[in-house]
């Protein structure tokens, strides 16, 4: 359960904090709050209230996945209709791609 509790909420704000620059903040974390909501409430009904698997027939183990392609569409909807964060934040993103040292390497 805690693979799929952190992958609908954690691994696509991780994925999309390193290769996107335009999420914003809010999309972050409403994409998260959709995403482990949608996952922990599945589980929830499924686990330990009785509730057959409804969604599909997905097991509570693997509706993770289904919380981590929920997360995704939020947040790009979300980003959608935020504004673009600052200029800083994304070079900061950028940065990350690259390794210190990578470009002299590189150039040589």
């Amino acid at each position: 359960f805690a693979f799929g509790l952190a992958a609908s909420s954690l691994f696509p704000i991780i994925l999309l904090g390193i290769f996107s620059t335009r999420v914003t903040r809010e999309a972050a974390i409403c994409g998260m709050l959709a995403g482990i909501i949608f996952t922990a409430i599945y589980i929830i009904q499924t686990k330990f209230l009785g509730v057959g698997n409804w969604f599909l027939g997905i097991t509570p183990e693997g509706i993770g996945t289904v919380g981590m392609c929920l997360n995704f569409i939020v947040m790009g909807i979300v980003t959608q209709f935020t504004k673009a964060p600052p200029a800083e934040i994304q070079e900061l993103v950028e940065s990350v791609r690259i390794p210190k040292g990578a470009g002299a390497a590189i150039d040589h």
